[in-house]
């Protein structure tokens, strides 16, 4: 499902104007990557948390020229979801 797709879903589920809900989207992604950027997680209660995940430092190999570097210690965006969402999409895709 595309960012397109979600705004057509929740347009006609709502009855609001696909363009209200494109700038509400937009609006909600850049909250969230503002509030990241400034080491602040976002808590979504029943759906899950946006969080800043830390990186050890680490050494890695340039397999083609046979060296080693080192990769610095760095921040990166993850997202956990609530227990009750992973239980509802365990529920729903059972084999």
């Amino acid at each position: 499902m595309t960012k397109a797709d979600i705004v057509n879903e929740i347009s006609k589920n709502t009855g609001i104007e696909k363009l209200i809900v494109q700038k509400t989207i937009e609006s909600f992604m850049d909250v969230v990557k503002d509030s990241l950027t400034q080491n602040e997680n976002v808590y979504l209660r029943g759906f899950g948390s946006f969080i800043i995940k830390t990186r050890a430092e680490k050494v890695a190999r340039n397999i083609s020229k046979n060296t080693t570097i080192t990769i610095p210690a760095h921040k990166i965006p993850a997202f956990k979801p609530a227990k009750s969402f992973v239980t509802e999409v365990k529920d729903k895709n059972k084999i």
